[in-house]
C-alpha cells in the first residue's frame, strides 16, 4: 500500500528557497503553524531577479519582445508598494501575476494590443516612407500563371526596371520572366478573386509579417490597376510578395521521385549511407517539422489557416516551407474572418468537425471585447486542431505512396470516415494494403504522430495534439532530421 511520506525540514527549505526573495525561512516545522505568526519580515521583494525566474516561472526568456519590460515592470513594482504591508503586496502581486497569465496566454491579448495599436500604425508608417503603400501598376510585370486559391490566382512577376517600356513583352518577345535577364527582382503577383477573400488575404498577409515572418512569403503590398491592359483590369486589386520559389509542396509530391527531388533542397546534399526507407523518413520529418512550427507561430497569435493542404505550401529555394493563401484564415484573437456556421474548406484535407468553432458559437462583438474574451473562447475550443488534423493528413500522404493521388486520398477519406476516423482501425479493415514502413520505423513513432492529429475531436473538444504538444512528440525529439541539416550546413563551409 502506497503511503506519503512527509517531507523533512531541510527539503522543504530548499523547495522554497528563492534567491531573489530576502525573506528567511523558517527554521523548522513547527513554525508553519497558524498559532504563531514570524515577526520576520522581508526588507525587498524583489533583489537580482534572475533570468531563469522569467524563463522557468513566467514561459519568458530574453529573446521575447516583453521580457524586458517585465522585468522593469517588477523593479517598479518593489518601488511603488514599498510602503505597504507584506500580505498586501502578496495581493497586489499575486492578481498582477494572474492579470498577466490571461493577457500573455493563446491567443495573446496584450500582444495582439501591441500589434493592433504600436506595430500596425509604425509598419503603415515604414512601408510609406519606402514606397511600399505607393505601388502602382507601372511598377510591375506580369509573367506566367503559378496557381489558383481562395485568394484569386497568382502570377510570375518582376519589378520593370528604369527606362523599360512594357510594350517589348507583347507577344513573341514575351518570352519567360525567369529566362528574361532584364528583369533582376523577381517577385509573385496575384489579382483578387472574391471582393472579401482579397481583402482579408490583404490583411492577414501584413498581420502576419508582423507576428510570424518566418512562416509566409515576404509580402511587398497591393496596387490597383488604373487601366486595362494585357492581364490588368481597371480597378483590380494586385497583392505583391517577393518571389521565394514557383513550385509548392504538391507539385513536388505529385512527382514520382518524392521525397528524393526535395532531398538536395532541404539538405544541400544527397543523404548517404541510408537505405531508400531511412531516407524517405528523415526528408518527410524535417518538411512535416517545418510545417507544424509555422503552425505554431500562427496559432500563437491567435490565427488559424483553415486550409492547409500541399498547394498552400511553398518549398524556397533555401528549403524552407513556408504558408500561402490566407484567405480562409481566421483571426479569432479579434474575429477577424469568421462567420458562424460558414468558412472555405477542401474535403480532402478538413477535419470532421468541419467548423474552426462550434456552430453555436455566436458572432464575434466588437473587435476589443472580442480580444478580451478570447483567451476563454480558445482555451474552451481549442481552434488551433483544426490545422493540425490537415497537417496530419499530409503526413499520411507524404508517408504512404498509396494516398499521394487525388483519387486514392479521396478513397482514403471515405475508408476513414466509415471507421470513426480511427487510423487503428483503418489500418486493419483497409483492402488498399498501404506501405506504412516509413511510419513504423523507429519503434512506429511517425504512426504514433499520426494517429494523434488525424483523429476525431475528444472530449471537451480536445482529443487531438496541438502544435506545439506534436513538435515534443518522440517523433520529432530523435532528430535525425535537424541532424542531417547541420552536417550539410558544415559540409557547405569547408
Amino acid at each position: 500500500m502506497a503511503s506519503i511520506l512527509r517531507p523533512t525540514t531541510t527539503s522543504l527549505q530548499k523547495t522554497l528557497s528563492v534567491p531573489w526573495l530576502s525573506c528567511p525561512l523558517p527554521n523548522s516545522l513547527t513554525t508553519l503553524t497558524p498559532t504563531r505568526r514570524s515577526s520576520s519580515k522581508c526588507t525587498a521583494l524583489f533583489g537580482e531577479i534572475p533570468r531563469d525566474f522569467f524563463q522557468n516561472a513566467l514561459n519568458v526568456d530574453d529573446s521575447n519582445p516583453l521580457f524586458p519590460f517585465l522585468k522593469y515592470g517588477l523593479s517598479q513594482f518593489d518601488q511603488v508598494t514599498s510602503g505597504l504591508p507584506e500580505n498586501g503586496r502578496w495581493v497586489i502581486l499575486t492578481a498582477t501575476g494572474l492579470g498577466w497569465i490571461y493577457l500573455t496566454v493563446r491567443p495573446g491579448v496584450l500582444m495582439g494590443a501591441i500589434d493592433t495599436y504600436i506595430l500596425a500604425p509604425l509598419q503603415l508608417v515604414f512601408d510609406s516612407l519606402i514606397g511600399r503603400r505607393n505601388l502602382k501598376m507601372s511598377d510591375f510585370v506580369v509573367g506566367e500563371r503559378l496557381g489558383e486559391g481562395s485568394f484569386g490566382i497568382v502570377y510570375s512577376g518582376a519589378i520593370v526596371p528604369k527606362n523599360f517600356s512594357v510594350e517589348e513583352r507583347v507577344g513573341k518577345a514575351k518570352t519567360r520572366l525567369e529566362n528574361d535577364d532584364r528583369f533582376k527582382e523577381r517577385v509573385k503577383v496575384g489579382t483578387k478573386g472574391a471582393e472579401e477573400f482579397g481583402d482579408y488575404e490583404e490583411w492577414f498577409n501584413y498581420r502576419v509579417s508582423r507576428a510570424a515572418p518566418q512562416s509566409c512569403a515576404e509580402f511587398l503590398g497591393s496596387f490597383v490597376a488604373e487601366q486595362t491592359r494585357l492581364e490588368f483590369t481597371k480597378g483590380g486589386k494586385w497583392l505583391v510578395w517577393k518571389f521565394e520559389g514557383d513550385r509548392n509542396l504538391a507539385s513536388y509530391l505529385n512527382n514520382r521521385n518524392f521525397p528524393f527531388n526535395l532531398e538536395s533542397i532541404m539538405f544541400r546534399r544527397i543523404l548517404e549511407g541510408l537505405n531508400p526507407i531511412k531516407r524517405s523518413a528523415l526528408i518527410i520529418k524535417q518538411i512535416m517539422r517545418q510545417i507544424i512550427t509555422s503552425l505554431k507561430r500562427i496559432h500563437d497569435t491567435g490565427i488559424v489557416h483553415r486550409d492547409i493542404k500541399p498547394a498552400n505550401l511553398v518549398v524556397t529555394k533555401k528549403g524552407q516551407i513556408k504558408l500561402i493563401d490566407f484567405g480562409a484564415a481566421t483571426d479569432l484573437r479579434i474575429g477577424k474572418n469568421y462567420i458562424p456556421d460558414s468558412g472555405l474548406l477542401d474535403p480532402d484535407y478538413c477535419p470532421p468537425e468541419l467548423f474552426v468553432l462550434p456552430e453555436e458559437t455566436p458572432t464575434p462583438p466588437p473587435e476589443p471585447i472580442a480580444a478580451i474574451f478570447s483567451p476563454v473562447l480558445w482555451q474552451l475550443n481549442s481552434p488551433d486542431l483544426f490545422d493540425m488534423y490537415s497537417a496530419g493528413i499530409i503526413l499520411m500522404q507524404m508517408s504512404v505512396p498509396g494516398l499521394r493521388s487525388t483519387a486514392a486520398l479521396k478513397n482514403f477519406n471515405s475508408e476513414l470516415k466509415g471507421v470513426g476516423y480511427d487510423l487503428n482501425t483503418w489500418r486493419e479493415v483497409t483492402r488498399s494494403r498501404p506501405d506504412l514502413r516509413i511510419l513504423d520505423l523507429d519503434s512506429g513513432r511517425g504512426w504514433d504522430l499520426a494517429t494523434k492529429l488525424v483523429s476525431e475531436r475528444g472530449f471537451l473538444r480536445r482529443g487531438r495534439l496541438s502544435a506545439a504538444a506534436a513538435l515534443r512528440h518522440p517523433y520529432f525529439l530523435l532528430g535525425g532530421d535537424q541532424a542531417a541539416a547541420v552536417l550539410s550546413k558544415l559540409s557547405l563551409k569547408k
